[in-house]
């Protein structure tokens, strides 16, 4: 057996790694930046003195890949699960709060639901479930009434990173299929109390040292040399990596790199729109009302508040006008809409680091979702991972640890059947097979 080189140590990628270093195959991660965790990582800041997030994550305990990534490198507990799940929300133009608490039968309970919203208006999500490829999920879920301003939209804009007009309905069911849909044990919201990369990351490179597969950070892999059906070698830093005739290599880099890359032989979607986190250091630990460590935001600008310690976060999806404009008013936007859900909207501008993820997803419009290339590529030796490709779910987290799955299948599987037939890579079909 030959060495998987694997571009990219994201989520996809040490997901990837800790399967096949698992089934025995030897890995080796190239990575550009300096340390794993792509686009899922923690940095010091100094303005704030405290390790932040570069992004805030909201995980469901329906994350059953994530979880069972976590379990394989010893880090079950990673995550603290909250039990019973509950969503609360404020609306920031009205004042009202409800909490959705799903479970049971919570949909006749109108304390643990929308207000406003009947038992009935829920059934709406199944239409996601058989929509159309073409649809969007504001055709499923048509525009309108309580439930949609107050639930389906800000949980699509949050999940889809993209308005419900425009982004599609399939993936957006596939999540609700997995979660809310399976109830209460499915969706408790699973936070990382002490940062992603502590959760995510940093147990899976531990695991991997442990057991002989080579991490290479600030590696950048600047080609792939094309012979034929198969790639032949790699450029890292300039110098060429000959592959040898078992090598394979597993691509888990982003969409726009994997085309600068590959620009004729892999299909991406475009880039989708930027997400812009925001961390305060507030004067002292604060708690979010209803004592909870979230609250979802609607009718303001801001869509999630995240606390952690005397740092607050403050996440907003679909947000290229908002990434458009300059830090400081990016921060006091976003201040004004928190320090109104603290109940304090007089207070001072504290300490501030804003973070512009410009590129933080693919597109995840319904022609782009139907387009996402498989694992499996024309070219014999090199396979696909990463959140832009066809595994089922959006571009989350459950979604980028599942295409590492499903890569490292790829290649533990090849040569004994056409991947068609083993019915790995059907779109939009979640996998349900156990460990490899």
């Amino acid at each position: 057996m030959g060495t998987v080189h694997i571009v990219g140590a994201g989520l996809a990628g040490l997901s990837a790694a800790v399967r096949l270093t698992e089934a025995g195959r030897r890995v080796i991660l190239h990575e550009s930046a300096p340390q794993a965790g792509g686009r899922c990582r923690s940095f010091y800041d100094a303005t704030l003195d405290r390790v932040v997030d570069n992004g805030s994550h909201l995980a469901l305990s329906g994350n059953r890949s994530l979880l069972g990534y976590l379990e394989r490198v010893g880090a079950g507990g990673a995550l603290t699960e909250l039990r019973p799940a509950a969503f609360p929300f404020l609306d920031l133009s009205s004042g009202e709060r409800w909490c959705l608490r799903p479970g049971g039968m919570w949909l006749f309970d109108k304390a643990r639901r929308v207000p406003e919203s009947r038992p009935a208006d829920y059934l709406a999500a199944l239409r996601t479930l058989t929509a159309r490829p073409e649809a969007a999920v504001a055709d499923a879920l048509p525009p309108g009434g309580a439930l949609y301003d107050r639930l389906w939209r800000p949980l699509a804009v949050s999940v889809m990173n993209g308005a419900p007009e425009r982004v599609s309905a399939r993936l957006f069911g596939a999540v609700l299929r997995e979660t809310l849909l399976r109830g209460e044990a499915a969706c408790r919201p699973l936070f990382a109390e002490k940062g992603l990369s502590a959760a995510l990351v940093d147990p899976a490179v531990a695991w991997l040292d442990r057991h002989g597969a080579e991490l290479r950070t600030g590696a950048r892999v600047d080609g792939l040399e094309r012979a034929g059906d198969r790639i032949a070698a790699l450029s890292v830093d300039g110098e060429r990596i000959a592959l040898g005739g078992g090598d394979v290599v597993i691509l888990a880099a982003p969409a726009w790199i994997a085309a600068r890359l590959l620009p004729e032989a892999v299909p991406v979607p475009a880039a989708g729109r930027a997400i812009v986190n925001a961390h305060f250091r507030l004067p002292a630990a604060t708690a979010l009302p209803d004592g909870l460590p979230f609250l979802g935001l609607v009718g303001g600008t801001a869509d999630w508040l995240f606390r952690r310690g005397d740092v607050l976060s403050v996440t907003v999806s679909d947000a290229d006008a908002l990434a458009a404009q300059p830090t400081d008013a990016v921060a006091a936007t976003l201040w004004r809409d928190a320090a109104q859900a603290l109940g304090t909207p007089d207070a001072a501008l504290p300490p501030f680091r804003i973070i512009k993820e410009r590129r933080a997803t693919p597109d995840q419009s319904p022609v782009h979702a139907a387009n996402r290339p498989c694992a499996r590529t024309a070219l014999k030796n090199l396979v696909l991972a990463g959140d832009w490709t066809n595994m089922g779910l959006p571009a989350t987290l459950e979604g980028a640890v599942r295409s590492g799955e499903f890569a490292a299948r790829a290649v533990l599987t090849a040569g004994i059947t056409t991947f068609s037939r083993l019915g790995l890579f059907p779109a939009f079909t979640l996998p349900r097979r156990g460990p490899i």
